[in-house]
């Protein structure tokens, strides 16, 4: 039985905000096994919505300890979100190890790869499931395979849609190589190849380069977007001595030549991040912060070009300062109450203060969506995002090991530090419209790894180039959007200490969120036309099992999410629901 947990309406017309609705629905809560390593809505339809669990399964046993492999649970759950069905493939999936659900014109299929040691082949498998009942309807298909020469060769693949989402795209490389390629290959919604695979070479060596995204445009064109580096000069030529030295960006025709490369260069200027977007039936959006000093400790400046995607010409071309003098204050125009607080003066005076700074913005800012309005204008979201490890050793219980040495229990754990929204607009001519930073504090601690004595324990492999196999961390950090069609409205969501109810812009103190079990869902709903903007609480998640925002999915006017309560003693709690804006 669905639970409505809360209801908010409101009307700004005086700040020319649309009247809209956000209703929050949950479905009952459900209970999933202990270790889940990956939870995400992947499709809904009119006939309810399907998640993905992901957790480790046994593989095989040695003579001390055993080996693990990903494998997946698919859950179906109709338009209530009552569970239809929960369908385990451990057995399926014996001898090969999962990769991806894969829905593909109204079918779904079950990706999986296995790797044979005789032939020193990998190959990629395809089972179409019956989404009626979540069984595999037929045999695994064999789609593409990849063979080593040496035995140190390192072969990696990853699957994405093409811009409509009608075809899979395969991109694979082989990173053992001196001189690597690219492979890009189509399937149908039958798991046929579909036109000829594209090669495309790298003569960039691969020590020094990173495949950061792919993009498969609408014409069929291919951007890629790497990542170059250089040793330090007088260091040895080791990874640890890599610094990086600039963005590459280059497209590719169907048949894998060279169409253009684009110069992300700014003379004087250091690029310290970049993303390549393709909006669908629109242009493709190359974004870029950069900092006056190599190495800087700040932002002092945006980068944004609008591509053609059909020829790879630049349309646009708009180079922005930034700094905290252009934050936009926020305007309380319709409020007549004239009598200013202590509180509210003392808010005021610093957001002048950082305005009159002039200082540049993070330099953890990183481009987290674009959104096209009505008059062809550009609205940037971005997040202050750092991460990083760290680990700590203690005695291990066992006390003294083998060969008189004392077991010791090392554990690693992954921090992700989620600040400030950063909004933005860019009008057509390539000026900011508005800019605007909404103070945000959440710090999410995962336990990733440990060890126990002398064998080393579970390690997830979080790596950031493009073939990464990174498991959804943050899960309840970070943010989640989404565009109302028709409405020239963009809605963000993210959990926050309620006692941060009323923090609207720099300048306001803010609570620290790290204890998400007890903060609330807010949305926050940004006209795109005239920057304004109102936060409002959705719900407490205390009420039900923790909202991830970050791994939320928008589809039409709703945006579906997943909540879930990790138990000490006993399994996972799972509820699904949706915040619907009206």
């Amino acid at each position: 039985m669905k639970k409505i947990i809360f209801a908010l309406s409101f009307l700004i017309a005086s700040l020319n905000l649309l009247a809209q609705t956000a209703n929050a629905t949950w479905g009952d809560e459900f209970k999933m096994r202990k270790g889940s390593t990956d939870l995400s809505v992947i499709y809904a339809d009119k006939t309810g919505v399907f998640v993905k669990e992901g957790h480790l399964a046994l593989k095989s046993y040695f003579v001390i300890g055993a080996s693990t492999r990903e494998s997946a649970t698919l859950i179906k759950l109709d338009k209530g979100f009552a569970e239809e069905y929960k369908s385990d493939f451990n057995k399926e999936l014996k001898g090969k190890q999962f990769e991806d659900f894969f829905f593909i014109k109204n079918k779904l299929y079950l990706l999986a790869s296995d790797y044979n040691r005789k032939n020193k082949t990998l190959t990629l498998h395809a089972a179409e499931i019956n989404k009626g009942d979540g069984q595999l309807s037929g045999e695994f298909k064999s789609l593409t395979s990849w063979q080593k020469e040496e035995r140190s060769d390192d072969l990696r693949f990853t699957t994405s849609y093409n811009s409509d989402s009608s075809k899979m795209i395969v991109v694979s490389t082989n990173e053992g190589r001196d001189k690597n390629t690219y492979d890009v290959k189509q399937f149908d919604n039958k798991m046929n190849v579909s036109g000829s695979p594209i090669v495309i070479s790298n003569e960039f060596d691969p020590k020094t380069f990173q495949l950061e995204d792919v993009i498969y445009t609408v014409s069929g064109n291919i951007v890629m977007v790497g990542r170059l580096y250089d040793y330090e000069t007088g260091k040895k030529k080791k990874s640890k001595n890599l610094q990086f030295k600039n963005y590459t960006v280059r497209i590719y025709n169907n048949t894998g030549s060279l169409l253009k490369e684009i110069n992300t260069d700014i003379d004087g200027k250091w690029l310290v991040s970049t993303k390549v977007a393709q909006i669908p039936n629109k242009d493709i959006i190359l974004a870029a912060f950069f900092s006056n000093t190599k190495r800087g400790r700040e932002i002092n400046g945006m980068l944004v070009q609008r591509i053609d995607p059909l020829t790879g010409e630049i349309l646009s071309t708009a180079k922005k300062e930034l700094n905290t003098s252009m934050i936009s204050a926020i305007d309380d125009a319709g409020d007549d109450d004239d009598d200013e607080g202590r509180k509210e003066r003392k808010e005021r005076e610093r957001l002048e203060k950082i305005q009159e700074d002039e200082d540049g913005l993070s330099k953890y800012l990183r481009f987290r969506n674009f959104v096209y309005t009505e008059d062809n204008g550009l609205v940037i979201l971005a997040e202050k995002y750092r991460h990083y490890r760290y680990t700590t050793t203690s005695p291990g219980a066992g006390g003294m090991g083998m060969g008189g040495m004392s077991s010791v229990r090392t554990i690693t754990y992954d921090v992700h530090e989620c600040g400030d929204i950063m909004m933005s607009k860019m009008d057509p001519a390539g000026n900011l419209s508005w800019l605007h930073i909404l103070p945000k504090n959440q710090r999410e601690v995962i336990q990733i790894g440990s060890s126990n004595g002398f064998g080393s324990g579970l390690n997830f492999n979080m790596g950031t180039s493009y073939f990464s196999n990174a498991f959804n961390f943050p899960f309840y950090a970070g943010l989640g959007s989404i565009s109302i069609p028709g409405k020239n409205t963009v809605s963000i969501l993210f959990n926050d200490n309620t006692k941060n109810r009323d923090v609207m812009q720099l300048g306001q103190k803010i609570k620290p969120t790290n204890r998400f079990g007890k903060s609330d869902l807010f949305a926050v709903n940004l006209d795109a036309a005239t920057g304004k903007y109102k936060r409002v609480s959705l719900f407490s998640n205390q009420d039900q099992p923790t909202a991830m925002p970050r791994l939320g999915v928008p589809i039409g006017k709703d945006f579906y999410l997943i909540g879930k309560d990790d138990k000490v003693f006993g399994k996972t709690k799972i509820a699904v629901g949706k915040v619907s804006f009206k």
